[in-house]
């Protein structure tokens, strides 16, 4: 099964590489790499990706200026036709500021950068970003950032609840997010934001696959699995 992947790039922005290759490793299709400032995504895209890092340099707010560039508008367009968005750390950060996802990414409680392996667990397994996991799997991904706490009001909160639209939750809350919130889905659940970095989670080298669930979930189990990729890992 062939997807057509498109990974966002903005200025600052430095996992897009990670992203390739992960998209790569499962699909063995090449991902196309849209600039910020392009009008218009490739034809046929299946999926897209705003990968992390610090677009703008994280001026004003993290995603804030990201939030506004040319490719935004059609993004916005595809996803209300359903395609499939994924924002990780800094994509979260702008899908955020870009109204396609609710409430806001403030500093870590610390008011330090945080850089280091997380435990999440699966809260929902009804979406294309967390179908091919099980409901309440634990998973080890790494974060980076210093403004990942996930802050909403409780009638936002009790709405993304009520709906089961929290995706992932910390099970070691590193930045005081509020209900250990770690990613979310809009309503119509094809897009999610995320703050842990799943990219960083794919091969045995790295220390964990568990990353994996995420990109066989939104490549429908794709070509390769997390046994055939990775079985010396245990996860």
């Amino acid at each position: 099964m062939t997807i057509k992947s498109a990974i966002i790039v903005f200025p600052g922005i430095n996992r897009e590489r990670d992203m390739a290759r992960t998209l790569r490793l499962i699909s063995g299709h090449e991902p196309a790499a849209v600039w910020h400032a392009d009008p218009e995504l490739p034809a046929g895209t299946d999926l897209v990706v705003i990968p992390g890092g610090f677009s703008y340099g994280d001026y004003l707010r993290c995603g804030a200026m990201a939030a506004h560039s040319p490719i935004m508008r059609e993004i916005k367009a595809a996803a209300a036709r359903g395609t499939p968005v994924l924002g990780i750390c800094n994509g979260f950060q702008i899908l955020v500021e870009a109204g396609l996802l609710p409430a806001a990414l403030i500093r870590n409680r610390t008011l330090k950068f945080s850089c280091r392996d997380v435990h999440l667990r699966t809260e929902t397994t009804n979406s294309p970003f967390t179908c091919a996991a099980h409901k309440g799997e634990i998973l080890r991904m790494p974060i980076a950032h210093g403004e990942g706490c996930y802050f909403a009001e409780d009638h936002t909160l009790d709405e993304l609840e009520a709906e089961d639209r929290v995706a992932f939750r910390y099970l070691d809350n590193p930045n005081g997010s509020v209900r250990d919130i770690a990613g979310i889905l809009n309503p119509e659940r094809n897009v999610m934001g995320l703050m842990p970095h799943p990219e960083r989670a794919t091969e045995p080298l790295m220390g964990s696959t568990d990353g994996l669930v995420v990109f066989e979930s939104m490549l429908r189990l794709g070509q390769a699995s997390r046994s055939a990729l990775a079985p010396a890992v245990k996860r």
